[in-house]
């Protein structure tokens, strides 16, 4: 599905007041089913937090502070900024059966329920305990995170893209492009046509010119 598509539904989604969000996108099957026509939900409030105050990115390994599971510690895996939630790798989970059908009772997995910010605290990796963190600028004007108790600098995790790649740890091979031959200008436009260009090249000259037309 193309980008452009996909915001294009997104500005057309209109929910009901009473709606309940989840981790699914409104306009999916999987949303329609957890909100059916008719059905009341209770009102689940968010406490607004401006963007620079958020302080989990994904890739963060935070500690839970409320919930069945309690003091263990997690990867985050994925943010929901306007919900406060955050999904922890293999922590908070429900199961349920999926594929259910009249003669099958489905397959049973475990899903990851989101938890909100304020049942969470970052680690800080300097002993492995959490913290409450603030951000700050660096003398070099970097904007960064400092644990509250021990006043060390909680660096910004590494995250894998969907192919598995770490931008901050590639290395160009000998297949790859160098930024100097990416930067080398190698066309100059003009205003002649491809045919013309390529005349040119080659040497050819055509003297013949398009009869004048008029629209009148």
């Amino acid at each position: 599905m193309r980008l452009t598509t996909l915001m294009s539904m997104a500005a057309r989604v209109v929910v009901p007041k009473d709606y309940r969000f989840g981790t699914n996108r409104p306009w999916t099957p999987a949303a329609k089913r957890l909100n059916p026509p008719g059905k009341k939900r209770r009102k689940v409030f968010v406490e607004p937090l401006a963007p620079e105050d958020w302080s989990v990115l994904r890739g963060d390994t935070v500690e839970i502070l409320a919930g069945k599971d309690k003091g263990k510690q997690g990867k985050v895996i994925q943010v929901f900024r306007h919900r406060n939630w955050v999904i922890l790798e293999g922590l908070n989970t429900h199961h349920r059966y999926v594929g259910k059908t009249g003669d099958y009772r489905g397959t049973y997995i475990a899903s990851e329920a989101p938890l909100l910010l304020r049942d969470i605290a970052i680690v800080d990796p300097s002993d492995r305990k959490p913290t409450e963190v603030e951000w700050k600028f660096t003398e070099e004007g970097e904007r960064v995170r400092v644990s509250l108790r021990t006043g060390r600098i909680i660096p910004k995790p590494v995250v894998e893209r969907r192919d598995g790649i770490v931008p901050q740890q590639w290395k160009d091979g000998p297949k790859d492009t160098s930024p100097e031959d990416t930067l080398e200008k190698t066309y100059v436009p003009t205003l002649k046509t491809l045919e013309e260009e390529v005349m040119e090249k080659l040497g050819i000259q055509e003297n013949r010119r398009h009869q004048r037309s008029y629209w009148y």
